[in-house]
């Protein structure tokens, strides 16, 4: 088992059945973390009081309620609410860790899970950002949910810790969890999704807003990193072969750029992504997932 300290955040509001369910997979984790920060953006639900008597039963758990900055998460609910939560639960760590992991509350796993995913760390230096697969509920059975190699799925994704200056640092607009990926390629690290180590969502991507909207923040977020419109347009088509809503990412990033909304303000990070969506460089990585 590695010797790597790790520290979990869940960033989370009206949670609670799922608050506990995640509860139970971290608890009985082979490898606990140092610390599982629970930050509550203003639930009213009751999360807030599952999550305090986590906190009262395990010493090392803590939970952060929303306090001042109440409407700077609220407003950012629908902008980059996971990186105000993130920072909020870096700052509150007594001390720190090699790995930081941001978990979402819908989410379980193995009980090895992240004793796997602390050796892929210890073992690869250059290892940035990285994640399991994701598996959702398709049929009636659980599925893993394709994306690019690369890519570690947002619900579950463990940053090593030298990187999370350059994580505060970002603006918390819907995109930053894109935008990371990219910089810590710029600073020499590899991110990773695994292939063959899974954990499990209980809600699919979008379904909390539903399947247009989502589509449409999607493209919004494309915006914001500086897509080609080209490789947009291939990929919502591409996408929408198994889920027509898809095609809302091309009306998202269009209103975007109508409206004149912000972009990532770092040259280097949008020429990166613009590189990566050239057509020979898309076809060498295997598609547009």
């Amino acid at each position: 088992m590695s010797s790597l300290r790790y520290a979990i955040l869940t960033p989370a509001r009206n949670e609670r059945d799922n608050l506990e369910r995640v509860a139970e997979s971290i608890i009985a984790q082979e490898h606990r973390p140092a610390w599982w920060i629970v930050v509550d953006d203003g639930s009213d639900d009751g999360m807030d009081i599952v999550a305090r008597d986590l906190a009262a039963r395990h010493e090392w758990i803590l939970a952060l309620g929303t306090g001042e900055a109440a409407d700077d998460l609220a407003k950012g609910r629908r902008r980059g609410r996971d990186l105000l939560a993130f920072r909020r639960g870096v700052s509150a760590l007594p001390e720190p860790v090699d790995v930081f992991v941001k978990v979402d509350a819908d989410t379980s796993f193995e009980p090895d899970y992240f004793a796997r995913l602390l050796e892929r760390f210890a073992e690869q230096p250059d290892l940035g950002i990285a994640g399991g697969s994701c598996y959702e509920i398709v049929d009636g059975a659980w599925e893993r949910i394709k994306v690019s190699g690369s890519h570690p799925r947002g619900a579950s994704r463990a940053y090593r810790w030298a990187l999370l200056d350059d994580v505060f640092a970002l603006e918390p607009e819907m995109g930053w969890d894109g935008v990371d990926e990219v910089m810590a390629e710029l600073r020499g690290y590899r991110t990773a999704g695994f292939h063959d180590l899974g954990f499990r969502h209980h809600r699919k991507v979008g379904e909390r807003d539903g399947r247009l909207r989502a589509g449409s923040l999607l493209g919004r977020q494309a915006w914001y990193m500086g897509y080609r419109p080209s490789y947009l347009m291939l990929r919502a088509l591409y996408r929408a072969r198994e889920n027509t809503a898809s095609l809302a990412m091309v009306w998202g990033y269009a209103s975007a750029a109508v409206s004149g909304a912000p972009q990532c303000p770092i040259p280097t990070v949008t020429r990166r992504v613009r590189e990566g969506q050239r057509l020979r460089v898309v076809m060498r990585r295997g598609g547009w997932a």
